[in-house]
Parts: structure tokens; sequence; C-alpha cells
């Protein structure tokens, strides 16, 4: 394909970053898709926020589906769930984590001028398997270089069961296997009129000078679903009624409540990391982190129900009024998280 001057579709140089254990670089990368909204595009002529703020509010953009940045030494990868910005995966040299979605986006910010970006539809149970790729640790599955298209049979005859993903020339391919029969798969650039077992023939083909193609795969478990990552707005939240919640604690005991406030945040920070982040002074910098809202509704919880059964011990039954006056702002968020459902007490309002 031929690219006129000043075309923004027209490919940058690609960066030499590789895919772990592999000699497919992380710029040829290219995911299955339903749609493309916008194909390989330089970053400098994208308003990420612009597109974010489409996607959730447009009809046409209120799908699930993903943006794929291609920066220099990464490939970020935000997934969206009907238009809403879910979760964010990274896959890099090094490896592929699950980024705190602020994260994310500062990463594709600081490389507007060398990064390209796609933004596609994808089906639900794709962008699941996209996620797991990266939050579980999978398991490379060796390839014969000369044979790559013997990866198959060695599956079928260990009856493996869960999900291959295989990368052939850059192509990623999403394959599930059940006793190590095929039962479904998302494929990259397949046309819809090409066989299934036809299609898998080409992913091993090899090219025209004999060389066979470049093939990586990588096995992990399924999944149906992928965690909604909690926004920086309600980390903020949650954040303010820790505080709300401590100096009520402290009212009620006099000023010698903040060394509950504390033991118990460092203390259950073992088993609730968030708290480390929503225990944090107000006016300090935290880190991001990666939480669910889930996550910081269970952690305070615990927290709080911890820290008042202390200030009962002195203060009996003040309890439920320091819940009450400290939430009563938020109460409504609250009540639909179940926050109050965790609490030993009963909160009239």
């Amino acid at each position: 394909m031929a690219y006129e001057a000043g075309d923004v579709t027209a490919p940058m140089r690609l960066s030499s970053a590789r895919l772990v254990n592999s000699s497919i670089r992380l710029a040829e990368l290219r995911f299955p898709c339903a749609h493309v909204h916008i194909p390989r595009t330089r970053l400098a002529f994208i308003h990420v926020d612009n597109l974010l703020h489409f996607a959730k509010i447009d009809r046409d953009g209120m799908v699930d589906g993903y943006v794929a940045a291609y920066l220099p030494d990464e490939v970020v990868l935000l997934l969206l769930r009907t238009g809403e910005l879910a979760n964010a995966i990274a896959i890099a040299q090094s490896g592929r984590v699950v980024l705190p979605i602020p994260t994310a986006l500062d990463h594709i910010k600081q490389e507007l001028e060398r990064g390209e970006l796609v933004y596609c539809d994808a089906p639900l149970q794709q962008l699941s398997w996209m996620y797991q790729s990266c939050a579980e640790p999978g398991q490379p599955k060796p390839v014969d270089d000369k044979q790559p298209e013997r990866l198959f049979p060695a599956l079928q005859h260990e009856a493996y069961s869960g999900i291959v993903e295989l990368i052939s020339d850059g192509r990623v391919n999403y394959v599930q296997l059940e006793d190590g029969a095929f039962t479904q798969a998302h494929f990259c650039d397949k046309p819809d009129e090409m066989p299934v077992s036809r299609y898998m023939e080409a992913l091993f083909a090899h090219h025209e000078n004999g060389a066979p193609p470049d093939v990586a795969a990588t096995v992990f478990s399924p999944a149906e679903d992928f965690p909604l990552q909690a926004s920086p707005e309600l980390i903020q939240t949650y954040r303010d009624l820790f505080w709300a919640i401590a100096g009520k604690v402290d009212e009620e005991t006099s000023g010698a409540g903040m060394k509950h406030v504390n033991h118990f945040r460092d203390l259950l920070g073992k088993i609730h990391t968030s708290l480390s982040v929503i225990g944090m002074p107000l006016g300090e910098h935290t880190d991001e982190i990666v939480v669910t809202a889930e996550e910081l509704t269970f952690a305070l919880a615990d927290w709080t129900g911890q820290v008042l059964e202390q200030v009962e011990i002195v203060a009996p039954g003040a309890g439920p009024n320091v819940v009450r006056d400290a939430t009563r702002e938020h109460r409504f968020v609250l009540q639909k998280a179940g926050y109050y459902d965790r609490l030993p007490w009963t909160v009239s309002w």
C-alpha cells in the first residue's frame, strides 16, 4: 500500500522493542477487532481525552472495545466497557502488567510525538482474554522455528484446556481449547468467508522466501469478564471518607483516637493494599493503584469496624453516630456500594 505525503496513517519508524522471549516487535502487534473506529494513526493527531469522551457519551462509541497505543517501549491497551474506560494493561519487553488507569494515560500522553494509536470495537469475551493475558502469568509454549504448525497437535496430545494466545507475524489470536479440541476463538484479520482450519494453516505458512513466520504462543486460564477499576475520583472520595471518619473518632476520644486510626490502617493494610492510599494524610502525594470499587468499600468498612470497636470500649454506642456524621454527605454512594451492610451496627438516618 502506498502512502501519500502528510498521510497521518503512514507508519512511523518501528521501535526495536520486542515481545519477551520472542523476535516479534511490539510495534507489529495487531489485535482482533469487530470494527475499527480509528485506524493506526500518530498520537500527535489524536486528542486522547476527546476520544475517551466520545466513547462514553456517543451512541456509536458506547460499545465494548479497546484503544491500543503503540509507544516506544510498550503497547498500552485501554479496555472499554460500553464506552467507559474500565481497565488498562500493557505489554512491554520486560513482560506484561495491569496498569492503574491514570498511569496508562500518562504513558500515552508522554509519547504524543513518537506513539501511534488504534481504536476498535471488540467483544467482551475477547477483552476479558486480553486482560487475563496480562493479569495472570501466562505459560509460554515452545514453538519449533522450522515446524511451528506442530504447536496445536502437541496441545491436543496433552489435552490442554484453556486459552492459547497465538501470535504469528504480529497477528494476535486467542484460541480456546477444551481437552485439546478447538471450541471458539477471536482471530486477527480473518476474512469472514475463510474456514477456521484454512486460517489456522495460514498462521503457520512459510513466506515466499521459505522462511517460517515469527510465532509465539502463551497459554493461560479463560475469563468471561474483567474487573472495572475504581476511578481516581472515587479513590479520592474514599480517601476523604477515611479522614472524615478519623476526625470524628478523634473527637469522640478527646484526641486519643488517632493511634487506633493509624494502627488499624497499617495492620489491615497488609490485607487491603488500598488502605495505604486512602489512609494517606490529605495533601500528601499517593501512589497510583489498581483497585476496584468493591475492594475500596471492603477495605474502608473493615477498617471502620475495627477502629470503632476500640472507640466503643471508652464511648459505648459511639460507633453508629460516628459513621452517620462522617459519611452523611456520601451515604447514597455508600449504601449502593454495600458499605453499611458490612458494619456491625445499623446506621439510622
